[in-house]
């Protein structure tokens, strides 16, 4: 075991290696016919993964239970299992990037981290003394009932199923719940509700709110969400028969198929024509739906991605979850969703991730002292290769606000952008109007990548926004005379005027290198109408706003008069990021970006143009957080 990390802002020792033991058992038991009953009569289906000898036979002991919900379909899982030791070993052999900036060589590469083996079966974790047991949800794979995605009544389930658990022969009593994406969340949502004998979580790539945050980003929605219910429902219509069979469950499971082929269609209808006031949905119920973070009382892990569709939620999680000790850590990568893990295992990189899961669960289900609660408790990698920090608390302790001022002068470095203007650190002296574009932006986009939960990596998108920006205006500054570090959110304060009743701003912060590329750091995005700051969700430094909470609800709405100039700010992702002399940092904004936002034909209809306003009396600024590079 190497030594945990030194506290403060030092780059991770590229050594740390936690000692997660030999492999004890060389074969794994599946059994894919394990029905779990219900208290309302709906049967879970699920694989039970058990260490054995013999594929034939499981050991008999009685061991600690890591337990998996996935709405996907668990034959994936459990197919996935079986080429994840494939995978790896292809994706050893791509050579990876020096990881400035991620590329579709960094996603290729990224199954030699150890991801596939997290997401499938962790055969290290089964190997080492873990049952492993992955549940269809309710209404999906080939589990009963209907899907109602996070509902009160799978929040129940959830609790079932492990007390359930803990009734096996096989379960010692001590239990672990992880997952990845909607699995992830479903682990949060599990611990918030403090079940009996769960010891730890293993989050990854998990959200604080999935509406917010990929359903209704900004306020407006997300196409993705449409293809997300979609690929769900289909894999309800591919169950595993033979357990369906055996257990005398096919015609519970085509009764309730046939009660609801299309699960949450009347959610995307509702989504589709929202004129972007989304009251019932960032509501009061809808919060029932969400983790309750602050009653987790096991050791939990997060796990994310700097341009990952959950980016938003990643220390605003770790801050809500009231542990210590180093029971609580959060890991962000500078990858996107499908990319977890990439270069993890390799020097210089944390451990693999399917053995960081297994030195986490060895900590808090078997006690053992390997260090790892000394391990961060954050640990970012900064993106434009700053490598691995670790530190107490996001953003860095030693962070100061700044404030850079949006001036008409150009910059004369986005010849290729709409409209070319600068980043200035003292604010205009003249009035000037700046109109958005009406024109539709490139599919070639960073927010293109983020959407494909990576994919398009593989296409070169993500890389370089120049593309998209020519359908944006744009703010530079000039080249840098020093390294400049950010840390932590970003706020954009805009004096702006519109055309019609209501407009959309989506904002995107970039690193300009001396060649001209534009590679994405971060993004934000608002409606108009729904532009109200929540002053007690809100944070201030110094005085200054730097993360603007808007609530998105119907019941906040302001009224956008045309023609008349108003103010708001803009939430931007947090990030950490190192920009090199010679750099400049540059701020884009566009009347839309899809595929991350589309706006649905009643909203399209309120909106008219919409302008950036120059006021001395009323600056336009960026607001974020700095530290000496």
């Amino acid at each position: 075991m190497a030594a945990p990390l030194h506290p403060g802002t030092i780059p991770l020792p590229p050594d740390t290696r936690f000692d997660i033991g030999p492999e004890q058992y060389p074969a794994v038991h599946l059994d894919p016919t394990v029905t779990i009953p219900l208290s309302d009569g709906a049967v879970l289906c699920a694989d039970l993964h058990r260490p054995a000898y013999r594929r034939s036979e499981p050991v008999a002991d009685a061991l600690p239970v890591v337990v998996n919900f996935t709405p996907y379909n668990r034959l994936a899982n459990r197919y996935g299992g079986r080429i994840a030791r494939l995978a790896r070993r292809a994706g050893s052999r791509v050579r990876p990037s020096d990881r400035r900036r991620f590329t579709g060589r960094d996603l290729a590469h990224t199954p030699a981290g150890g991801a596939i083996d997290v997401w499938a079966t962790n055969r290290t974790l089964v190997s080492r003394g873990y049952v492993d047991l992955v549940v269809d949800v309710r209404g999906t794979g080939s589990s009963t009932g209907t899907w109602d995605f996070f509902s009160p009544r799978e929040h129940l389930d959830y609790l079932e199923v492990l007390a359930w658990v803990r009734e096996q022969p096989w379960c010692d009593g001590h239990l672990a719940v992880t997952g990845i994406s909607y699995g992830g969340i479903a682990a949060l949502i599990a611990a918030g509700q403090r079940p009996e004998g769960l010891d730890a979580v293993f989050a990854i790539v998990a959200g604080e709110d999935p509406v917010r945050e990929l359903g209704l980003t900004g306020g407006v929605p997300t196409p993705g969400m449409a293809l997300w219910l979609a690929a769900v429902n289909a894999g309800k219509f591919l169950p595993s028969p033979r357990g369906l069979v055996r257990n005398r469950l096919l015609g519970q499971y085509l009764r309730d198929r046939g009660s609801e082929p299309f699960s949450g269609l009347g959610l995307a209808a509702r989504i589709a024509t929202t004129d972007g006031h989304p009251d019932g949905f960032l509501n009061d119920q809808w919060a029932q739906r969400l983790p309750a973070f602050e009653n987790i009382t096991a050791a939990t892990w997060i796990h994310g991605g700097w341009h990952d569709v959950y980016n938003r939620s990643n220390f605003r999680m770790f801050d809500r979850i009231d542990l210590h000790g180093g029971a609580k850590q959060v890991l962000v990568d500078d990858g996107y969703h499908i990319s977890i893990g990439g270069g993890f295992g390799e020097p210089g990189n944390p451990p693999a991730l399917d053995e960081l899961q297994c030195a986490w669960f060895d900590k808090w289900l078997k006690g053992i002292d390997n260090g790892i609660d000394g391990y961060g408790p954050v640990t970012v990698r900064r993106q434009g290769g700053g490598g691995w920090f670790t530190r107490p608390s996001f953003p860095d302790p030693a962070a100061t606000v700044r404030r850079l001022y949006l001036a008409a002068q150009r910059s004369g470095s986005a010849a290729h952008a709409n409209t070319d203007a600068s980043l200035s650190d003292t604010p205009p002296a003249d009035s000037t109007r700046l109109p958005l574009p009406t024109g539709r932006g490139s599919l070639a986009s960073n927010n293109t990548a983020l959407m494909s939960t990576g994919a398009t990596t593989l296409l070169g998108h993500g890389r370089d926004d120049r593309r998209a920006e020519a359908a944006a205006v744009t703010f530079t500054t000039a080249a840098l005379e020093s390294d400049l570090v950010l840390s932590g959110p970003l706020n954009l304060h805009l004096r702006v005027e519109t055309g019609g009743t209501d407009a959309f701003w989506s904002v995107t912060v970039t690193d300009v290198e001396p060649d001209g590329t534009s590679a994405t750091l971060t993004r934000g995005a608002l409606l108009s109408s729904l532009r109200a700051v929540d002053e007690a969700g809100s944070t201030y430094v110094d005085g200054e706003l730097v993360f603007p909470l808007h609530t998105l609800r119907a019941d906040a709405v302001l009224p956008v008069v045309p023609g008349e100039p108003f103010d708001m700010d803009i939430e931007i992702n947090p990030t950490e990021a190192v920009l090199r002399a010679g750099h400049r940092l540059r701020v884009a904004i566009a009347p839309a970006s899809f595929p991350r936002h589309w706006l649905p034909p009643a909203l399209r209809r309120k909106v008219n143009g919409q302008t950036i306003v120059l006021d001395p009396d009323h600056p336009s600024y960026l607001t974020f957080l700095t530290v000496d590079g």
